[in-house]
């Protein structure tokens, strides 16, 4: 049965003005359901190494995890939650003493054969979902501008340059258990689009001009058009960036 929909991807990752890249990002297939996909970003942090580590670490984990998956009788929910927690776990154990402690953002979303669409994340790194051209929804994130926008305190145009924007109240690798939020989409429709993107992409674009791009660009030429417009407004001062973009494009009807 037609589901009335393609689903078109690309990913994008860019050293940006940094010494190293320790970005990851990763859009798996599943190996037996056909229109069942993973997207995952993680933002790694801590020494020379040491985020790189962490985020090559989250990928591995979750690609583990995505591979024993089995869309038809599991939870996507607790899948994701189980993502989440597996690497930080594994983040906390492989920590080397020598370096500072690795830390990593995660955001990750999952579309299932049927339509429904499950994400998580924690940290920074965000998902967005899209109908068109038309924002719909954002993960929040975890972190200290958050907190004062959720209070009232700033707006979220006055948290984008915040001086301190960059600091998490919660991601995996710290001695606390991290935050996990969790979202829900019934159904997606021909017309939506989802991206997950690091901090050194979306720190650059306001809903309206990131959805208008994502709506009139394919995936490749979406994700191309974000990350040199990102460098060019990061005037030699960008961190590493990441992006993995599906579309649902309509069928044409014959």
């Amino acid at each position: 049965m037609s589901t009335g929909y393609r689903l078109t991807a690309s990913t994008g990752t860019h050293k940006g003005d940094r010494e190293y890249q320790q970005d990851r990002v990763m859009l798996f297939k599943h190996h037996r359901v056909n229109g069942c996909i993973l997207a995952v970003v993680a933002d790694g942090m801590g020494g020379r190494s040491g985020g790189r580590k962490a985020s090559d670490q989250v990928i591995m984990t979750v690609k583990q995890l995505f591979d024993r998956y089995d869309p038809e009788t599991d939870d996507a929910r607790t899948y994701l939650t189980q993502m989440v927690q597996e690497s930080h776990i594994v983040i906390k154990l492989t920590a080397v003493s020598s370096e500072q402690e690795p830390h990593s953002t995660l955001a990750v979303f999952l579309i299932n054969p049927g339509g429904d669409c499950h994400w998580a994340h924690t940290g920074d790194s965000r998902i967005y979902h899209f109908f068109g051209s038309q924002f719909l929804r954002r993960t929040k994130d975890h972190s200290y501008v958050q907190t004062l926008v959720d209070r009232g305190e700033i707006t979220d145009e006055q948290a984008a340059v915040h001086p301190k924007s960059n600091i998490l109240s919660g991601c995996l690798g710290t001695e606390a258990d991290p935050p996990v939020s969790l979202h829900f989409i019934p159904k997606l429709r021909p017309g939506d689009v989802l991206i997950a993107c690091t901090d050194g992409l979306w720190h650059y674009f306001d809903n309206d001009e990131m959805g208008s791009a994502l709506a009139k660009l394919s995936a490749r030429e979406a994700s191309e058009f974000l990350i040199e417009k990102a460098r060019t407004r990061a005037g030699g001062s960008g961190d590493n960036l990441s992006l993995a973009i599906v579309k649902l494009e309509p069928l044409e009807v014959h």
